[in-house]
């Protein structure tokens, strides 16, 4: 196993959009992925699926998907302000870096699709009808259950040297996906995750300031310098 600090991981596990095509070992997998199962869910259900693509066809099918969605995506990006927290240069090299994804997500050696099967309690006959809707449709309540996982993916890749980026643009053509990987009614993706060697380095992650994001007792008002 690696051995590094966990601070020292988190603070360096950035997105990482260019992977070389170097195979990853299936012992490396198994350890990411039994990373991720350590992760909490909601009433311990461990209801999630993890899809590992590495069959060359599949991943370009996938891959052709997310080039697809990525169409979508960057007319959003044409029509949207540039974030406040980057400057020109900054933005353009994230674009240049997400453009190098959109084209090249079935390249990856490994695809990591995480998966959930429906809530148990969606069919819950002892639940009331409002509450049901919205257990079954408001993703930050299914998401609870299956994204601390994939922090542990993310974390787990970077401690074993490798890369990737959390992806969720897939989503808009969710059917061509299920049809790809065969999914049955009852389980839903939450993401598509290329995992490899990166073609440059681990860099550390910059942020907006704690101060900037964190408030004590009530909204606005600023956690202390």
């Amino acid at each position: 196993m690696p051995e590094m600090d966990l601070f020292e991981i988190m603070y360096s596990a950035g997105s990482i959009r260019r992977l070389r095509s170097d195979p990853v070992p299936d012992e490396i997998i198994t350890k990411i992925l039994d990373a991720a199962i350590r992760a909490p869910s909601g009433s311990n259900a461990q209801s999630w699926i993890f899809i590992v693509i590495k069959d060359a066809e599949i991943r370009k099918q996938l891959g052709a998907v997310y080039k697809k969605a990525s169409d979508i995506l960057v007319k959003l990006y044409a029509g949207a302000p540039r974030p406040t927290h980057m400057d020109e240069s900054k933005y353009q090299r994230f674009m240049q870096a997400v453009t190098h994804l959109f084209e090249h997500m079935g390249d990856a050696p490994v695809l990591l699709v995480p998966c959930l099967k429906a809530s148990m309690w969606t069919g819950a006959s002892n639940l009331p009808a409002d509450i049901k809707t919205r257990m079954a449709s408001a993703a930050r309540i299914a998401g609870s259950s299956i994204y601390p996982a994939v922090q542990n993916v993310i974390l787990a890749c970077r401690a074993f040297g490798l890369g990737t980026v959390l992806t969720t643009i897939h989503a808009f053509f969710e059917d061509d996906v299920r049809e790809i990987l065969k999914l049955p009614a009852d389980v839903q993706t939450y993401a598509l995750m290329p995992i490899g060697y990166p073609q440059g380095h681990h860099y550390p992650v910059k942020r907006k300031t704690v101060h900037e994001v964190a408030c004590l007792d009530r909204y606005g008002n600023p956690w202390p310098d």
